[in-house]
């Protein structure tokens, strides 16, 4: 069963956020408190070249499961650390197709836009860390694990414990790009 690990929010646009006992998602927002919630993009870099796109970063989840994965390779993570808003376990984020619809709890409403393409900051976080998320595969096409990315289409409180389940879209799917 997936399901919540931890939940993370923090006002100002700082690397790492706070770990929390739980957080409001707020619908077509994102996360009340948190410096990425909004209808109109809140990503720094993102505002700089059109400050007037839609949002499809309101709240970041990242699955448990990368962080045992990072830890075999010597980067020691604790929940919050990448930025996530949502701590998942039981659950492949990265096989997700776009548009899956994810229920948190009974009354979340999460639509998946796109994988979150980390920056430079993450380096700065943890020398190296980078090339473990974001790599050329096998079939050459760049990798990209830090995550998915979602927008809020019915909001409610979430917190560690909270079971989700995935809604896939229609056939056909199409792959997570990144956001």
């Amino acid at each position: 069963m997936a399901s919540v690990v931890s939940v993370a929010r923090h006002q100002t646009h700082d690397f790492s956020k706070t770990v929390v006992d739980r957080i409001q998602i707020i619908e077509n927002l994102g996360v009340a408190g948190d410096a990425h919630a909004g209808v109109t993009v809140k990503h720094r870099s993102r505002v700089a070249v059109d400050p007037s796109q839609p949002n499809l970063r309101q709240v970041h989840l990242i699955q448990r499961e990368l962080f045992d994965e990072l830890a075999d390779k010597g980067f020691e993570l604790k929940a919050g650390d990448l930025g996530e808003n949502i701590l998942t376990e039981g659950l492949a984020l990265l096989d997700l197709p776009t548009d899956t619809i994810l229920t948190i709890g009974p009354d979340i409403r999460l639509k998946v836009t796109g994988l979150r393409n980390p920056c430079a900051q993450i380096e700065r976080f943890r020398t190296g860390l980078l090339k473990e998320l974001v790599y050329p595969g096998d079939d050459g096409a760049i990798v990209r694990k830090a995550g998915i990315m979602t927008v809020v289409l019915a909001g409610g409180w979430v917190q560690p414990g909270d079971r989700i389940e995935a809604e896939l879209p229609p056939l056909p799917h199409r792959p997570l790009e990144r956001v």
